[in-house]
């Protein structure tokens, strides 16, 4: 599908919000970026320097969505057959203190490490204050029980990045370099600033002015936090987040990534997580990516899988601009303007008749239920009335569906055949669906009351 030209309403309602945002968030530049379809449709910026503003090509400090990245290169050992996201920690990576922790839950954040490092600040202090893990994680790494909470940890991306050095033999920047900006073409996206990029600043929060923020090499914390990049390449990789590329991660383990592992810490933000990606409900659509901020910058990265629509917005200041809710909003004024055309409806190429008779209405108890055909080959339950239990399934070689959404999520689906080859009923995770509500006669558990329904 060609992406068309945004129309001039929808660019003027997009440099409206960057406009909002650089004012009334008091940055020193702001820049937002809007793709769909695979490619940057809009891109805009405001500054408070009259007649100099940065463009998609400018790079901004992005914080938190490092971790991202970091997960991708994780994600990419385990489908190498490396390691398993089961595997403790120390299985790979011993003497931390905190082996007992798998690898799932430091990319859920759900290890029940410490939010942060001991002190200083290590966002602004010199990474050879914290030359290695030890220090990193200090004499009480654990502040919750391993496994019971989602607590946001930047030293437990810290050990996912020193994880990705010590499987592959090379350095996070390296693998970095190679397994993900190289093959996207993230030419623009590095570990240390490369020009034009935009400076780091804070803003005083009672009077107009400001204060050069320091840019620290975040060392053995770099796979939590270190890269800076433009509203171009964070497109593009979002484009990747939601299609996935073989080169670096098939769009299955992409899918994988962005399904909910643990919910959010109450009080922080709305939404859950998924492995190393926040994801967030909210005016009808679902967006995955990540917000990201480091003294003197804020960044947020949002894509609509669905809608095909990714949203970008960078700001140059410790704390004002609230870069992560007008990336959202930026994504949600070109969806809602110019909604996505569907593509055209088309019958499949062929169709098993077996498969076909399966189709139509099917009852669990009373529950009335219908099933599709799926273009993929797989089938899709869904009720007829009201509210349920509706999931799409994949077929799996053995003529049976695996769930892969809802509460039938990994939940097997398969046809129970009589003695004479017939159809007896569907086997849903120990669910009966017959073709009759209560079926006499049929495999329904518990038995059928022999006289049949009645009046009152």
């Amino acid at each position: 599908m060609t992406s068309e030209a945004l129309l001039p309403s929808t660019e003027r309602a997009l440099l409206h919000r960057v406009a909002l945002a650089q004012s009334e968030g008091r940055a020193p530049s702001f820049v937002g970026a809007v793709g769909r379809d695979g490619r940057t449709v809009w891109a805009g910026s405001r500054s408070c320097v009259e007649g100099h503003a940065p463009d998609a090509d400018t790079q901004y400090r992005i914080g938190s969505i490092t971790k991202v990245f970091t997960a991708v290169l994780v994600i990419r050992l385990r489908d190498e057959g490396l390691l398993d996201l089961d595997d403790p920690l120390e299985k790979h990576l011993p003497g931390t203190g905190v082996g007992e922790a798998t690898i799932a839950q430091l990319l859920t954040h759900s290890a029940g490490l410490a939010a942060e490092t001991p002190s200083p600040w290590w966002e602004r202090t010199s990474a050879t204050l914290r030359p290695t893990l030890d220090a990193v994680l200090g004499e009480r790494p654990l502040v919750h029980p391993v496994g019971r909470r989602h607590h946001y940890s930047n030293p437990g991306y810290t050990l996912l990045g020193s994880l990705v050095e010590a499987v592959r033999g090379r350095s996070w920047e390296e693998s970095l370099r190679s397994e993900i900006l190289e093959p996207l073409g993230l030419h623009r996206t590095s570990v240390q600033p490369q020009a034009p990029h935009a400076g780091g600043w804070a803003v005083h929060p009672w009077a107009d002015v400001m204060l050069p923020e320091p840019s620290e090499d975040l060392g053995l914390m770099a796979p939590a936090g270190q890269l800076w990049s433009t509203a171009d390449d964070l497109l593009r990789f979002a484009l990747f987040l939601a299609e996935g590329d073989d080169r670096v991660l098939s769009a299955r383990s992409l899918q994988e990534m962005r399904t909910p592992a643990s919910p959010a810490e109450a009080g922080t933000w709305d939404g859950t997580y998924g492995l190393g990606l926040q994801i967030v409900g909210g005016a009808g659509r679902t967006l995955v990516g990540h917000s990201g901020s480091l003294p003197g910058f804020v960044a947020g990265l949002w894509v609509s899988v669905e809608e095909g629509v990714a949203g970008v917005a960078l700001a140059n200041a410790t704390s004002g601009p609230m870069a992560a809710v007008v990336a959202a909003e930026l994504l949600g004024i070109v969806a809602d303007a110019e909604p996505r055309l569907p593509e055209p409806w088309r019958p499949l190429s062929e169709v098993d008749p077996e498969l076909l008779a399966l189709t139509g209405p099917w009852y669990w108890g009373t529950y009335a239920y219908g099933l599709r055909l799926a273009a993929d080959g797989g089938v899709a339950l869904e009720p007829l009335r009201g509210a349920g239990r509706n999931a799409r399934f994949q077929a799996r070689p053995d003529g049976t569906w695996t769930g892969l959404d809802g509460y039938f999520a990994g939940e097997t689906l398969r046809v129970v055949r009589r003695e004479d080859g017939s159809v007896s009923h569907l086997d849903l995770g120990s669910f009966v669906f017959t073709r009759e509500p209560y079926e006499q006669g049929g495999a329904v558990p518990g038995g059928v009351d022999e006289g049949g329904w009645r009046g009152l």
